[in-house]
């Protein structure tokens, strides 16, 4: 199919992206939390493991304190995936970039590409510094980048939170509204997860919503030797299970922009 002359390419429709959410400072400002919550708590837990008792240590894994502080990490980054996103519907400016890009697949990419942009800029230094955080509170008790486990839990950290942006964006753009996307995930990482999912029968299924399935590669689901604690799926699995919930998001917030008008 050829394009319409004077129609951007996705090249031009991300720049645009990438300048009308570094100009719009409500949207920008809910990244900072992220580091400061993510390097922030990971501190503390890391001071207070370190002045444990032996018998408090016992079964101690260094790498929890180092990714703990994501659990609210990742509530800031949720909310600039909606922002960027349902932002524009609340404020009735979608209609104007839809006229700019008529191409509603480009104009949706584009917001995609811009937002994993920025969430990964701001997810990197986050899940590093919060890991040499911890560690250095940990004090002899810490661990380097060569302890098993600690570069998979890295890298499951950052495709955490970029994920996570991703799949918020998704369902703002099928509600198309920030409040209705605030009220429906929200209450579900607070609640379902950090909430709900301690207790023993519902465990079940709240492992499997999607800010749960990173916690066995980020070492916060506890040993996966114990009964009580281990999950259903494995630390890479979890990680491709967070993926299918951002793809379906993703594919249900385009199919959302392309059939409803603005």
């Amino acid at each position: 199919m050829s394009i319409a002359p004077g129609t951007p390419g996705i090249g031009a429709v991300l720049r645009a992206e990438l300048t009308k959410i570094r100009t719009l400072r409500s949207t920008v400002w809910t990244l900072l939390p992220t580091v400061v919550l993510g390097v922030g708590v990971s501190l503390l837990a890391g001071l207070s493991f370190a002045t444990q008792s032996p018998a408090q240590r016992l079964n101690f894994d260094p790498l929890f304190p180092a990714f703990y502080g994501l659990t609210l990490g990742q509530l800031p980054l949720v909310v600039f995936g909606i922002l960027v996103m349902a932002g524009e519907y609340s404020s009735g400016t979608i209609r104007v970039t839809l006229l700019a890009v008529p191409r509603r697949g480009h104009c949706y990419l584009g917001k995609v590409l811009g937002t994993a942009l920025l969430a990964a800029a701001v997810a990197l230094p986050t899940v590093l510094v919060g890991f040499f955080a911890a560690q250095a509170a940990l004090g002899r008790y810490g661990v380097g980048l060569g302890a098993d486990g600690a570069l998979p839990a890295l890298v499951g950290g950052f495709l955490h939170l970029v994920l996570l942006c991703l799949f918020a964006l998704g369902v703002a753009a099928m509600l198309r509204s920030p409040v209705r996307a605030l009220a429906v995930l929200l209450p579900v990482f607070f609640l379902g997860s950090q909430g709900l999912g301690n207790i023993p029968g519902l465990r079940e299924v709240t492992q499997y919503l999607p800010d749960q399935t990173s916690w066995v590669i980020l070492h916060l689901a506890g040993p996966q030797d114990e009964t009580r604690w281990a999950r259903d799926y494995g630390a890479w699995t979890g990680i491709g299970l967070l993926l299918l919930w951002t793809a379906a998001s993703l594919l249900g917030g385009y199919l959302v922009l392309r059939r409803r008008d603005a």
